[in-house]
């Protein structure tokens, strides 16, 4: 996911955006494919007594057929198509510039304020197959209605929040709209700690392999949880920002009551960004350690072949000698001649090795 095909996408993207009006909602090819097909929008609508829930295909007549005194999530599973979102920035009065950023995957998270609405946009991330993904939700919170806009569709990490509003443990049935934001935002970063979890546990794999007999492979590997940290630091860094921005004095969307889950929302963003930054240095740590052992690996065995070549060159300067065709040579006609070149080329060897030896060389 996290190649250069999406940067060349991205780049894409933003060329055809070149010149439109601001505002102006415009899909990239990966979503193309699927306008025109019928888009369902789930919608709960609950207060202390009852919880109803139903899925409709328009955001038509919405805003004006649930409870003043409910809170309201509506939820969108998948952005496929743009009149989707022209016709919930018509019915809930959210401003273009608003639904150019929901449409905006490549969005850092952030929150802006508007005069009838709070907008909120983030990462939620997954793991696939091992993988790190993420992809981009979008929240509205406007008077006693949540509206989510989740980039893809086909699952979240919501579902237990949906299983306390249907149950009616906890506060959340007890409290306004404000709470269920909180609610969503603290399952999408409690989420971050599983996540962050597994790469923990990579990462111990990948210490094992270092200090111990790493392969080609384990270098890929650690390139691969590098480029996956720089993504989750990516996505989780401006949350810090983004909460704190949330439970400012001046910010109304939220009560007195919930800024105090805020705060310990914003300690949980701040020791996830904590444990992102521990796994980088302990991935870099492990490159390093990767390459000074096979810088050391690559010393023993030069220093192997160098004392191998020194020696294999006086035996080869005494074969040279003795090789050459000249006849009157003395040692040629001694009865005991090759006997003593025997025991020297033995000798040689042996005292080159005890000399290594004594000089801790070997």
């Amino acid at each position: 996911m996290h190649n250069k095909s999406s940067i060349r996408k991205f780049y894409r993207r933003s060329a055809d955006l070149s010149g439109l009006p601001p505002g102006t909602l415009a899909q990239d090819e990966l979503k193309t494919a699927a306008v025109g097909q019928t888009q369902l929008i789930s919608v709960i609508e609950y207060n202390r007594d009852s919880v109803t829930e139903k899925k409709v295909s328009s955001f038509a007549g919405l805003s004006k057929s649930t409870s003043p005194n409910s809170v309201v999530w509506i939820d969108i599973d998948g952005i496929s198509d743009t009149k989707v979102l022209e016709e919930a920035g018509k019915e809930f009065e959210i401003h273009p510039l608003t639904l150019e950023d929901i449409l905006n995957n490549t969005q850092r998270p952030k929150c802006d304020e508007f005069d009838k609405y709070l907008f909120i946009t983030l990462k939620m991330l997954s793991l696939s197959n091992g993988q790190v993904e993420g992809e981009q939700l979008s929240i509205v919170l406007s008077g006693n209605c949540v509206i989510t806009f989740q980039e893809k569709p086909g699952g979240d990490v919501f579902n237990p929040v949906r299983e306390r509003i249907r149950s009616g443990r906890g506060r959340i049935r007890q409290t306004g709209a404000d709470y269920l934001a909180y609610a969503l935002l603290d399952a999408i970063i409690d989420n971050y700690f599983i996540i962050l979890e597994e790469i923990g546990d990579r990462i111990e794999t990948l210490e094992n392999a270092v200090t111990g007999s790493p392969g080609r492979e384990t270098i890929t590997q650690i390139n691969a949880v590098k480029r996956e940290l720089i993504f989750l630091r990516k996505s989780v860094w401006p949350l810090r920002e983004l909460i704190s921005t949330l439970e400012r004095a001046e910010n109304t969307r939220f009560t007195p009551v919930v800024r105090v889950y805020l705060r310990d929302l914003y300690d949980h963003a701040v020791q996830a960004i904590d444990s992102i930054e521990t796994f980088r240095e302990m991935s870099s740590g492990m490159l390093d350690i990767y390459l000074s052992r096979l810088s050391i690996r690559l010393n023993e065995i030069m220093k192997l072949l160098t004392i191998m070549s020194s020696i294999f060159i006086p035996l080869t300067f005494i074969a040279g000698v003795y090789g050459m065709n000249f006849e009157h040579m003395p040692e040629l006609k001694w009865t005991y001649g090759y006997l003593m070149v025997w025991l020297l080329f033995l000798a040689i060897p042996a005292g080159l090795l005890i000399f290594f030896r004594r000089r801790k060389w070997l």
